[in-house]
């Protein structure tokens, strides 16, 4: 399918729920780069590159996210590959 990019808004109770360690593990479980931070407004913002077909796996994990999450809605953007990260971060 080839290499993309996403950057998805996570919006809910995502903070203080484990939510950025949780997408730490998942993106690297399927092989993904980029980064993951909290943001001033309540979400978590993510960026991650990687297969197609594993960006959207990561997709819908991000729908449910960790047990202790609740997630209400997750907004999806589509970019091209930059290819600048060389694993899965967590940033402030």
């Amino acid at each position: 399918m080839g290499l993309k990019q996403v950057q998805l808004f996570v919006r809910g109770r995502v903070q203080g729920v484990f939510f950025r360690a949780s997408a730490q593990r998942e993106a690297k479980r399927l092989g993904l780069t980029g980064w993951v931070k909290n943001r001033p407004d309540g979400a978590v913002e993510v960026i991650a590159e990687g297969e197609e077909d594993e960006l959207k796996e990561l997709i819908v994990w991000a729908n449910h996210g960790p047990s202790n999450a609740r997630v209400e809605r997750v907004d999806v953007r589509w970019r091209g590959f930059i290819g600048d990260f060389s694993d899965f971060r967590i940033v402030e």
